[in-house]
């Protein structure tokens, strides 16, 4: 393949992956591209089948059937040439609980030819003061900063992530943000596992869902949090006497959670005033107003939640649809899965 060639691929190519444990099939024939320099946000509720997606990715896990490259390459069969040039942040474990994170980072930089500095990266990731610190001592935040430094430190050129700011006060967690922004802007093609869907939604540039093994949704945030039809929706103290609204506006309105609301009806200006003018008369302060989108949150609740798993299989609806007929952008129907 020529350099051109070779630029224009795939960082990553998942074509027809199947993985089963004992009579538990964990990834079911999973097709999924992720393109140079993207950052691909891999979501899915515990058991969908992110974790062993990743890992035959990595190397750690042997396909059943189908086939995945990295760079081109075979995680297995290449390993020695792939491993220099991948990045793995894991959310636990990896590190001997004597180490201390200085010399830790200088030992993983001896195995790339071109790594970054060290001691510029413990500083970069906050881990200056806490260098002499043996692993175990660590609080969880400063662990999760010493394997973020440890999948940065040989300039990886694809980077897998792994709940990263799992553990992290708000502080470190937009100082990670940043570290990833930083890769972004490197062009280093990002994978990101995470259960916090701000988190997806602020720093993808694709966000695939996965469930029971197989792809449900792929598309940047703002395709799946497109809505096709009319809806607003709003913040506001919770328990509102969304009976009494309704018959103010003249349409239906749910509490989806406490003080989350949406308001089902055309999102146009009359209906913007009489929903302020109700608020008013209620002395109700209003926190956030939302139109013609839906949360990314709400979009995987819809594509995973076990209720409406009758609907997705029986013909009722599929994956792309939900409850009112509406398309779901970027959805793939569980029958017709690929990226």
């Amino acid at each position: 393949m020529s350099l051109s060639s070779a630029l224009r691929a795939p960082a990553i190519e998942i074509a027809g992956l199947t993985k089963r444990y004992g009579d538990t099939l964990a990834v079911d024939h999973l097709d999924l591209e992720v393109h140079r320099g993207e950052t691909l946000a891999l979501l899915g509720p515990n058991g969908a089948g992110k974790t062993t997606t990743v890992e035959c990715c990595e190397g750690y896990r042997v396909p059943d059937a189908g086939s995945v490259r990295v760079l081109g390459l075979d995680p297995r069969r290449d390993a020695r040439r792939l491993r220099p040039r991948v990045g793995l942040m894991l959310q636990e474990g990896g590190v001997y609980p004597l180490a201390r994170p200085r010399e830790m980072l200088h030992l993983f930089a001896r195995f790339h030819a071109d790594p970054a500095d060290p001691d510029a990266l413990l500083a970069r990731v906050g881990l200056a003061d806490a260098r002499r610190t043996r692993f175990r001592d660590l609080s969880g935040g400063q662990k999760q900063r010493l394997s973020l430094a440890l999948a940065l430190v040989g300039r990886p050129e694809v980077v897998f992530l792994d709940e990263p700011t799992a553990g992290l006060d708000p502080a470190a967690r937009r100082m990670t943000w940043g570290h990833i922004r930083e890769l972004q802007d490197d062009g280093v093609t990002v994978v990101l596992t995470t259960h916090l869907l701000d988190e997806a939604e602020e720093l993808s540039d694709r966000v695939a869902i996965v469930d029971r093994g197989r792809l449900i949704a792929l598309g940047t945030p703002d395709e799946l949090t497109h809505a096709d039809r009319d809806e607003v929706e709003f913040s506001a103290r919770p328990g509102l006497d969304t009976a009494d609204l309704a018959v103010a506006l003249g349409v239906g309105v749910v509490e989806l959670r406490p003080g989350r609301y949406v308001v089902h009806g055309p999102n146009e200006p009359t209906l913007v005033a009489r929903l302020a003018t109700w608020l008013e008369r209620h002395d109700v302060r209003l926190g956030e107003l939302q139109a013609g989108k839906r949360s990314l949150e709400r979009v995987f609740l819809g594509l995973t939640d076990d209720s409406a798993d009758d609907a997705l299989v029986t013909g009722h609806g599929t994956a792309g649809e939900d409850t009112g007929g509406r398309q779901r952008s970027g959805a793939v129907p569980r029958g017709e899965v690929g990226a």
